[in-house]
């Protein structure tokens, strides 16, 4: 029962962050129209950092051993770090629903690297799940119809592909540091190594400095470092510290399909059938992947 319960409570925690994820790429389109991509992802960096502040005293379980400051750096490099960098530039020749789509590479990616380096089991079910979802994945990306806010797709996808073997090591680093660290502790390091990251960007000539206060812009900004940054990462965390990386990974095959939910009631982008099938099949592919009988899925509370 104890069992039961505690892989409930990670999948439903993987749900809310897949959600704020896609809504992220929502977001960030719009901020980016606001103020320099640069000055939006140290903003919500700063933002969720301020946030642990006030409760870094209440964050517990931490079992230090030595050398765990490179694999905590990495992490932090990898994603929040190199990975914003590569998405922000991403979001500036694509649009928001095809750079959801490319996230459905990134389950796979991690599977065979948690296979690689963690040793964890590569179950036919979990590649037919995944396999699956990624065919659903490629003919979203292969019906999208050019848009106005996509200037340069292939490159834009490229960038967010990029962007998505950053976010593989990020996820192998914290699997190997969920045994030793809190969720939410690893969740403020990846915060404070990201304001330390992109602190100094802020300087480059290249970065237009905001010079006026635009509501806007400023209340995207809260809510990717409140909801996003601090929530998303947050639960995730929780999600992957209580069953297999290649499980709570599978979780990222929603984003594309959400995001393009959320494209169309927040941004006016209409689907066709083929897009509604495709979406259909990714979701078909997340429900595969889950291996439900596997008592390795999920550790006690």
């Amino acid at each position: 029962m104890v069992f039961i319960e505690g892989k409930t409570r990670a999948l439903a925690a993987l749900w809310a962050a897949v959600l704020l994820w896609a809504s992220s790429f929502i977001v960030l389109k719009i901020a980016f129209q606001r103020f320099d991509p640069m000055v939006v992802i140290f903003g919500r960096m700063f933002v969720a950092s301020l946030c642990f502040l006030l409760v870094f005293k209440n964050l517990r379980r931490i079992d230090y051993q030595p050398g765990d400051w490179k694999l905590l750096a990495f992490m932090g490099i990898c994603e929040p770090g190199l990975y914003f960098v590569f998405e922000a530039m991403a979001l500036t020749y694509t649009d928001a629903s095809q750079a959801g789509m490319i996230c459905a590479l990134l389950p796979l990616m991690v599977a065979v690297a948690a296979r690689l380096t963690l040793k964890e089991p590569l179950k036919w079910r979990t590649v037919a799940g995944f396999c699956l979802a990624i065919v659903g994945a490629v003919i979203l990306s292969s019906v999208a119809e050019p848009t106005a806010t996509a200037s340069n797709p292939t490159l834009g996808n490229f960038l967010e592909f990029l962007a998505m073997v950053c976010a593989c090591g990020y996820m192998i680093s914290l699997k190997k540091l969920t045994p030793r660290y809190s969720p939410w502790f690893l969740t403020m390091v990846q915060a404070f190594v990201g304001s330390a990251f992109y602190f100094p960007l802020l300087f480059l000539p290249s970065t237009e400095l905001p010079t006026a206060f635009d509501f806007t812009g400023v209340a995207a900004v809260l809510y990717l470092g409140v909801f996003v940054s601090l929530g998303a990462y947050g639960m995730y965390n929780y999600g992957m510290s209580k069953i297999p990386t290649a499980q709570a990974s599978a979780f990222i095959n929603l984003i594309p399909v959400i995001t393009l939910g959320m494209g169309f009631v927040l941004l006016g982008e209409r689907l066709n059938w083929m897009q509604y099938a495709a979406s259909a099949l990714v979701i078909a592919g997340v429900y595969v992947s889950q291996d439900a009988k596997s008592k390795k899925a999920a550790s006690t509370d």
